[in-house]
Parts: structure tokens; C-alpha cells; sequence
């Protein structure tokens, strides 16, 4: 079983930057997608970006020019640096890993969330 582990949340002011990490215990060959989540109180989750075992990234409109998804050589650690932070970018942030089984099948894991907040 594969638990992504997030790191990096805090509390930062309008305007400040944020770096999220992920770390998932999975093979980069079976990974296809890795990506960022978040769920502010009272909303549904919803996505914030993902990269895919390609390089190809993909944006909520939300964030696009303030954050930037990315992940290391070895594949299988994701990056989330958010600047330009907004109060609404308050929420609890996580981490999904997909990858595929022997199978073929895509199997979903997800962190158990990393709490940003921003506000003066």
C-alpha cells in the first residue's frame, strides 16, 4: 500500500510563499500521475494541479501563475511552490499518487493533508 506523505503547510501572510512536498513510497515506473488536492472548510476538494509521468502539468484556473507543480529525478517526490498566496488558498492541502498495478489497473492513494494558512 502506497500512503503519500505531505510536508511544508503553515501559516503565511497575503502575498507570502509556501513550498509543498509530497513523498510517496511507490516506484516511479508505476507511477502515472501525481498531483495536489485541496479542500477549504465547507467546500468540496477540488484539484489544484497534477503532473504526469510525461512532464505534462495541468492547473486549476485559480492558481495558474502563482504555483508551480513539480517533481524530483527520481520520480516519485512531488513539489507544490505556491507564491503570491491568497486567503483563499486556505485549506487543507493532499497529496494523490495513481499508479498502475500488475493488472493494469489505476490505483488512487492520497496523503493524509497538510494544512495551509494565510492570512495576516
Amino acid at each position: 500500500q502506497v500512503q503519500p506523505v505531505e510536508s511544508g503547510g503553515g501559516l503565511v501572510q497575503p502575498g507570502g510563499s509556501l513550498r509543498l512536498s509530497c513523498a510517496a513510497s511507490a516506484s516511479r515506473f508505476s507511477i502515472i500521475q501525481m498531483g495536489w488536492y485541496r479542500q477549504a472548510p465547507g467546500k468540496q476538494r477540488e484539484l489544484v494541479a497534477f503532473i504526469t509521468r510525461g512532464g505534462n502539468t495541468n492547473y486549476a484556473d485559480s492558481v495558474k501563475g502563482r504555483f508551480t507543480i513539480s517533481r524530483d529525478n527520481a520520480g516519485n517526490t512531488l513539489y507544490l511552490q505556491m507564491n503570491s498566496l491568497l486567503t483563499e488558498d486556505t485549506a487543507v492541502y493532499y497529496c494523490n499518487v495513481k499508479r498502475l498495478d500488475s493488472s493494469f489497473s489505476v490505483l488512487d492513494s492520497w496523503g493524509q493533508g497538510t494544512q495551509v494558512t494565510v492570512s495576516s
